[in-house]
């Protein structure tokens, strides 16, 4: 898709979209042709339309037997107008426009809106991108009609600003493309091997560095809490290391990021129920996030350095599957002792922490997961919850939070709910019981962090989306890839 700026009208314009605010006077739009804003304006006083937030309206206008779809699009008021909050009007207003047939969009600013134009080319082009997105490759008769081009119409001479933010807004939008894509593969296709060779692809692709430790490695080095959730697979474990590192002239202030990678979770032998199952394809959501982070920075070549690693394999059940009463001994030395099967994925994350921070010796860490049914009963799919031990990192996750619309809320990880996860017969147990879920796992991986600066997201709730809307399609919404490259790039 196309998305440029324009001062030149052409003769015909498919499809016009008009933001403006309530209030508004058309005849005042820069650029905006008489006869259209004539037509507009009788149609908005029959209408009895206001350019409410959000507010679509659609007709047609016929000028010199030409006629031309428009769509009116209200921002509300501009003082409670947020980035955030544009990006997602736009996605909605591109959307409708792309049901409408329209190839080629002219989009009509009616105000000086209140973000500047680096901002504004950024959001727009993720609008679109991420709105137009639809995983459609397993249909049969797939018919997908995509936007063309879109063309904003201001009186600037110096387009530099803008043609940046929609530069970077597409690396953002196509990294997060990547991730949805990898959630969306269904867990016969996208096995831990196939995960793998994903995150070669887009290494090779993107201009990052990887290696991939196989089993009989993992077992040398004792990443026995990871493998144990493995055993009950026939496919093979893979830890999957991505390096990206942009300032070698301090090669030891490392960021690592720790995806939870179960490309299928069963449960094991505590086993889900069949509704609990149908989307278990999604519980590699916190990697496939890792690696489109990783596609995104390297892309951007900030300079930073961060290492991404995902403990790819499947949860399922075997002769050889792990068991409730098992005790098993992590990476780091730590014992514990599985109450739950299907609270495995801190067992893989505990043994990826441990790694990011003793081989790779990374000076923070964060880990994003699709962890617990708790964070979905307590912020539902719109919000992450967040853990830490670092006040002042999290303070700057939340201003990325804030810039890229991935909204995030911080949980607590007071200790005295570590006593929740202690064990009689074992360092720790692997749940809490079933209260504070969301928190007791989270200070279950803090166990592993080693007092470094650390970071747990739960997107649990908010890797997938039953229904369209603003830039989420329906499926996998790629989750956490804005988030972790706007804050990596407040760090440069």
């Amino acid at each position: 898709m196309k998305i440029d700026v324009i001062r030149k009208l052409p003769e015909h314009m498919d499809t016009v979209i008009i933001l403006h605010k309530p209030g508004a006077d058309l005849e005042q739009v820069e650029y905006l042709p008489e006869p259209l804003a004539k037509t507009a304006l009788g149609f908005i006083e029959a209408e009895s339309y206001d350019f409410a937030f959000g507010e679509i309206k659609t007709f047609h206008h016929l000028c010199s037997k030409h006629s031309s779809k428009v769509i009116l699009l209200g921002t509300g008021d501009p003082d409670k107008l947020t980035a955030s909050k544009m990006r997602t009007i736009l996605a909605n207003v591109i959307r409708t426009a792309q049901k409408m047939k329209s190839k080629n969009i002219y989009l009509f600013v009616g105000y000086e809106i209140p973000v500047n134009d680096t901002i504004f080319g950024h959001i727009l082009s993720e609008a679109a991108l991420l709105s137009s997105y639809k995983f459609d490759k397993y249909l049969s008769d797939a018919k997908a009609f995509t936007v063309e081009s879109i063309h904003v119409v201001m009186n600037t001479k110096n387009t530099r600003h803008i043609n940046r933010g929609i530069l970077e807004g597409k690396i953002f939008a196509e990294s997060t493309i990547l991730a949805r894509d990898l959630v969306n593969e269904p867990a016969n296709v996208l096995t831990p091997e196939a995960l793998a060779e994903a995150a070669k692809k887009a290494a090779l692709q993107y201009g990052f560095s990887i290696e991939v430790i196989s089993l009989d490695k993992l077992k040398r080095i004792k990443m026995d809490a990871f493998l144990a959730v493995a055993r009950g697979s026939k496919h093979e474990p893979k830890l999957i290391i991505m390096r990206y590192l942009g300032a070698p002239e301090n090669k030891h202030d490392i960021t690592g990021l720790v995806g939870k990678g179960l490309t299928y979770d069963s449960g094991g032998y505590c086993i889900k129920t069949p509704q609990g199952m149908v989307n278990m394809k999604n519980d590699m959501g916190g990697s496939a996030a890792v690696i489109g982070a990783m596609s995104a920075i390297a892309t951007l070549k900030l300079k930073i350095n961060v290492i991404g690693i995902v403990a790819a394999c499947e949860n399922m059940i075997s002769g050889d599957a792990y068991r409730t009463g098992d005790i098993i001994r992590s990476m780091s030395g730590k014992t514990i002792e599985v109450i739950n099967t299907d609270a495995e994925g801190r067992l893989t994350l505990a043994d990826a922490i441990h790694y990011a921070l003793e081989r790779e010796k990374v000076e923070r860490v964060i880990d994003i997961a699709t962890l617990t049914g708790a964070a979905v009963g307590a912020l539902g799919n719109q919000i992450s919850a967040v853990l830490t031990n670092d006040q002042a990192w999290l303070d700057r996750l939340q201003q990325a939070s804030d810039f890229s619309g991935e909204l995030i809320w911080q949980m607590p990880a007071h200790d005295e709910y570590k006593e929740m996860i202690k064990s009689e017969i074992a360092d720790l147990k692997n749940v809490g019981g079933p209260m504070a879920g969301c928190i007791t796992a989270g200070l279950f991986l803090r166990e592993f962090v080693m007092d470094k600066p650390w970071i747990h997201i739960d997107i649990a709730g908010t890797a997938l989306r039953e229904k369209e809307g603003g830039v989420n399609a329906y499926g996998a919404t790629g989750v956490g890839v804005r988030l972790l490259t706007s804050l990596l790039r407040g760090m440069e």
